[in-house]
């Protein structure tokens, strides 16, 4: 079932939608998630905020692939726009993390704007080589930008998000309340009408021309937000980790961000961000021992989720056909 035949079932009642189990158990996992650094040890607590802030890059790729319909290798950039949006502020300004997140927004709405408007005609294969093209000649520009960015050693992230708290529970809330509110807005957007547009111009673009909605409006607005989403994902990964570096944002952090996408099923809930996020933070902390086996394992993961996926779809239309291929 397409996400453009999903929007446009009826909404149920309020009390219905309150018992639904799906609900239930976001809501447990959520209220697991707020109790947990009670119990858990620091470093546990800080892979969690660093997995959190993932996740919503996870979100970001995962927006682009399902209501854009494309794929980006090049997300890592519009990250880093947001990580050093909040470093450079701090450095330069003396600002911390809220007015450094709404900046970061700012940036990566208009980066992914300047990036979309050239490249709306482009799909496909296409647009995939000049996202990493973005990816690609990040880390020069951060090298040799080194009065803003501090080069090869980055900058620090020092200023706490609340004076006067704990470094760590408070960023480890602030990543899960982030991750939160933003599954949240792309559930409202899934029932709104800007995003059955969106659905509609990508499943059925001719029909939604005869409503006034072009591929090309619908293709920039989707990657501006997409780019949005991964520099608020950026702004959030620097306060947790307190640092950025060239290092943090190479070619493969945006294919990891891919790969979380992949391995989440791109999934707009909670649940999946976390599969994604996870995958992203935790995962490389068991493999440390691997070495240079690790890219090929991701490698060998996403193949194993696009088979089974299209595995799954293959099995669910023979049942649906009563047995027949």
């Amino acid at each position: 079932m397409s996400d453009l035949t999903q929007t446009e079932t009826p909404p149920q009642p309020f009390a219905n939608r309150a018992l639904d189990p799906k609900t239930l158990a976001t809501v447990a996992l959520v209220g697991l998630l707020l109790v947990l650094p009670f119990g858990a040890g620091g470093y546990l607590i800080y892979s969690l905020s660093l997995c959190f802030a993932n996740a919503i890059g996870v979100l970001s790729v995962s927006v682009l692939v399902r209501y854009g319909g494309e794929v980006s290798i090049g997300h890592s950039f519009f990250v880093a726009l947001g990580a050093y949006a909040v470093a450079i502020l701090e450095k330069q300004a003396g600002v911390g993390f809220f007015v450094g997140l709404p900046v970061a927004a700012l940036a990566g709405l208009v980066g992914g704007l300047v990036f979309a408007y050239p490249s709306r005609r482009l799909s496909g294969i296409y647009l995939a080589v000049s996202t990493m093209a973005l990816a690609l000649a990040l880390p020069e520009i951060l090298v040799h930008s080194e009065r803003f960015t501090g080069g090869f050693e980055g900058l620090y992230v020092a200023l706490d998000p609340l004076a006067g708290l704990p470094k760590a529970p408070q960023r480890y809330y602030l990543a899960l309340a982030l991750l939160v509110l933003v599954c949240l807005a792309l559930a409202r957007l899934r029932k709104s009408p800007q995003g059955l547009a969106l659905l509609m111009a990508r499943a059925h673009p001719r029909a939604a021309e005869a409503f006034g909605i072009t591929r090309g409006w619908a293709r920039i607005s989707v990657f501006a937000l997409s780019a949005t989403l991964a520099s608020m994902s950026g702004a959030m990964v620097a306060v947790a980790s307190s640092a950025v570096s060239p290092n943090s944002f190479t070619l493969w952090s945006a294919i990891f961000l891919l790969v979380g996408s992949v391995v989440s099923l791109n999934g707009l809930t909670l649940v999946p961000a976390l599969v994604g996020g996870a995958f992203l933070t935790l995962v490389p902390n068991y493999l440390a021992g691997a070495g240079d086996w690790v890219p090929v394992l991701y490698g060998a993961v996403l193949l194993g989720v696009t088979l089974a996926v299209n595995s799954a779809s293959d099995l669910r239309r023979i049942l649906t056909r009563g047995g027949r291929p």
